[in-house]
């Protein structure tokens, strides 16, 4: 919903760059129902939104709708123009794209989280957020109402049907899931993990100094993500063990059969998917020095 101490309209965009489209401003953009989707490519409760995003924009473009996602980078990586333009590419955005490196538009917004997503009449006038996942079917019908007064039409299209699967479908729930786990010295919680052999900590992340260097997290959920780099000498092998052993069938889906990750790119790496109710514990084990660790997200 609304808050007082959110943008009333639409502010002007004053971004780095763009991609998929010139420059859009405010007044361009009157008359045309706004979606400002605020993402960042490795944020795990974004991945999960951008579906229902690319469907909307797919859906209702023609019918006086603009999507706009607006990128604001988490960590330094996620400033380089490479890295952003893969992660475009790889979740198929093709909508407009603005670059905020600098978090002026997202400032302008008064905005405060990832993913956010900021809906504007054709007027230019604040008619709703959202922040966080969900919500997906309160935003489409928001969007409907906000088109067919905008730009009548015979007749709207029906509800996408990804919004129509998550209605239907039984939402997870995420109660005694462990908590978001960063490691880097600046938001790191002493206690969460622990790390074996040759390790220097930085500000955001955590390094590999050795080849074999472990990091150890105990957790409770069935889906464990991890968002790494692997530095400047390319791509780097990481063995995962669930529990000591292979993940088997409940590995994540950038884990090979035999239990070993490749990092070849700053991202989400899924290491676990369909872990058995209860605690757990991961390990990882770097196969190089220089591999970068940021931070853990979970799902059930």
């Amino acid at each position: 919903m609304t808050g007082a101490a959110v943008a009333t309209r639409l502010p002007p965009i004053d971004v780095h760059r763009w991609v998929n489209s010139a420059p859009l401003t405010p007044q361009e953009l009157r008359g045309r129902v706004v979606l400002v989707d605020v993402w960042e490519y490795t944020c795990v409760n974004w991945i999960r939104t951008a579906p229902y995003v690319r469907a909307w924009h797919r859906d209702y473009r023609d019918l006086g709708l603009t999507v706009i996602g607006a990128h604001a980078p988490e960590f330094a990586f996620g400033r380089l123009p490479e890295n952003i333009d893969r992660a475009i590419r790889d979740h198929g955005l093709t909508y407009p794209i603005a670059i905020d490196d600098d978090y002026t538009f997202w400032r302008a917004l008064r905005n405060d989280a990832w993913p956010a997503r900021y809906l504007f009449d054709a007027d230019g006038r604040l008619a709703d957020r959202w922040i966080g996942e969900g919500g997906y079917d309160r935003t489409e019908a928001r969007i409907r109402r906000l088109v067919e007064a905008a730009t009548p039409t015979p007749a709207l299209p029906p509800v996408t049907a990804e919004v129509t699967a998550f209605v239907t479908s039984p939402q997870p729930t995420y109660a005694g899931i462990t908590p978001e786990t960063y490691l880097g010295a600046d938001r790191g919680v002493p206690g969460t993990y622990a790390l074996t052999g040759d390790w220097r900590a930085e500000g955001e992340y955590v390094e590999t100094g050795s080849a074999g260097a472990e990091l150890v997290l105990p957790f409770t959920a069935g889906e464990v993500n991890l968002v790494a780099d692997p530095g400047p000498e390319g791509p780097a092998a990481v063995r995962v063990l669930l529990d000591g052993k292979p993940a088997g069938d409940a590995r994540g889906a950038d884990v090979d059969p035999d239990g070993t990750a490749v990092v070849d790119r700053a991202a989400m790496i899924r290491l676990v998917d369909g872990a058995t109710p209860g605690e757990h514990r991961l390990t990882l084990r770097a196969e190089r020095p220089g591999l970068r660790a940021y931070v853990f997200t979970f799902g059930p």
